[in-house]
């Protein structure tokens, strides 16, 4: 390999990793926005220090958590029998289709299909503590 050749593969190995960089920190997603996007999930679910199970279970400390095992919440068989841990990979791939994901799933919503909107609702909902309490 020539030494421009190589100069020119570094390079442009150097602009992919900033590109790569560049589309993760905007994966980040906008938790104030999220919260807008939150709107939609409010009818069954909630956050915060103060909130209860309802037709969906609570949200609060939802990435890092296994599917189905918010206390008092009664699960449908296949979010029980799924052994999901909740990450962003997979809320993500969920959310965008629940019932694809999971078959058998109570949740009857038909999906959030926007990269952007979903990036923010992982974002909004990361900031609540198991406890509800928002992170710092």
């Amino acid at each position: 390999m020539s030494s421009v050749t190589t100069f020119r593969f570094a390079a442009l190995a150097l602009a992919s990793f900033a590109v790569i960089g560049a589309s993760q920190a905007l994966a980040a997603g906008d938790p104030a926005k999220g919260k807008t996007v939150f709107n939609q999930c409010r009818a069954c679910h909630k956050v915060g220090e103060n909130a209860r199970n309802g037709v969906g279970p609570v949200l609060n400390g939802l990435i890092g958590r296994k599917s189905g095992t918010v206390k008092g919440y009664n699960y449908s068989a296949a979010n029980k029998k799924s052994n999901l841990t909740w990450d962003e990979a997979t809320f993500r791939e969920y959310i965008k289709n629940p019932r694809k994901k999971m078959p058998g799933t109570k949740m009857a919503y038909g999906g959030l299909k926007q990269d952007n909107k979903i990036d923010d609702l992982i974002a909004y909902l990361k900031q609540f503590g198991e406890d509800g309490k928002m992170k710092k």
